[in-house]
């Protein structure tokens, strides 16, 4: 039995919209159908395609009444923020400049890297429950610009 690719993440928050508005406006995902389960959550699709059941999955913690996650996938305390030993999350994408000027309008702050002799340029950002996230663009999308200086102060994506 051989693994053929990754089905999806799942980040626990206790503010499911804020985190929802965050992968939408910024990222570009879209919800998508999610099962009836006894907890809240929404999964979040790239595209129309919803036969891989999403690529993130968002399930929110009500702590007045966590039983029905907790028979579903176990009791389990909430980080206080971050991704724990889960370092970041990658995607590759294309339109670096766009994705600059979102996270501008957004007052989300990033960082810039470019991987040398890999023809990765990297824009870092952190979701609203503190879980890396890692854009990786081709670095020709970058080759003779001026890196812009990323938003100072961010809170997050208010929903």
């Amino acid at each position: 039995m051989a693994l053929t690719k990754l089905a999806h993440f799942s980040i626990r928050t206790t503010d499911l919209e804020r985190s929802c508005a965050f992968y939408e406006r910024v990222l570009g995902f879209r919800r998508g159908y999610r099962p009836p389960f006894d907890f809240p959550g929404a999964w979040l699709y790239m595209g129309d395609d919803e036969r891989d059941y999403g690529c993130v999955h968002i399930i929110g913690i009500d702590p007045a009444n966590p039983s029905g996650l907790a028979a579903y996938l176990g009791d389990k305390s909430l980080p206080a923020s971050g991704t724990g030993t889960l370092d970041h999350i990658a995607f590759l994408a294309t339109g670096v400049a766009q994705m600059w000027n979102t996270l501008r309008a957004e007052g989300i702050a990033w960082r810039d890297r470019t991987v040398p002799s890999l023809g990765l340029h990297q824009v870092f950002i952190e979701d609203p429950s503190g879980v890396t996230i890692e854009l990786n663009y081709p670095s020709t999308e970058v080759e003779g610009l001026a890196l812009p200086h990323p938003a100072q102060a961010t809170t997050g994506v208010e929903a």
